[in-house]
């Protein structure tokens, strides 16, 4: 569900009584956790995390880089740790610690989808929200934009034979 709020204040207004309780729990502990350097601000329609413009503005689509976020749904809510599928070695990791909490994992690429805040391993979102430095996050984002932006290769085209006449 996408929210028109531009502040974090008017995005959790927004919210249902149950919603903010829920977004707040979280949004605590994130911002308990964050590395120094992301600001939190509305971006997508979420709270997001984001290496500010003014600290690198050299990002794709010209906005802000998003280290995470915070999303209330129609049915669930959303977290999304960008941070957990930049390696495969990444992704497995949080997910063996996620599984080895008991919790039950309802995940996509980066996104968490929970009903309740109660659903999720808090600490282990700390801790996960903890490991990565702004400039950890910025080194990270180059090497996989290095390969997107690299040319592929192609094959040059085959020659006809030419026909002894």
């Amino acid at each position: 569900m996408i929210r028109k709020a531009a502040t974090v204040s008017e995005y959790l207004s927004a919210l249902t009584p149950e919603e903010r309780a829920d977004i707040q729990k979280v949004r605590s502990v994130i911002r308990k956790n964050l590395p120094k350097g992301y600001t939190e601000n509305v971006q997508w329609g979420m709270i997001c995390y984001s290496v500010p413009l003014s600290r690198y503005s050299d990002t794709y689509n010209k906005q802000a880089l998003c280290y995470a976020g915070l999303a209330a749904q129609k049915n669930y809510h959303t977290l999304y740790l960008v941070s957990v599928y930049s390696t495969e070695a990444e992704a497995r990791r949080f997910k063996q610690a996620y599984k080895a909490t008991g919790k039950k994992l309802d995940m996509g690429r980066s996104c968490i989808r929970f009903k309740s805040a109660d659903d999720l391993p808090l600490p282990l979102i700390g801790k996960t929200i903890a490991e990565t430095t702004v400039d950890d996050f910025i080194s990270c984002y180059e090497k996989i934009r290095a390969k997107t932006k690299a040319p592929k290769k192609t094959k040059a085209p085959k020659r006809k034979a030419a026909k002894n006449r």
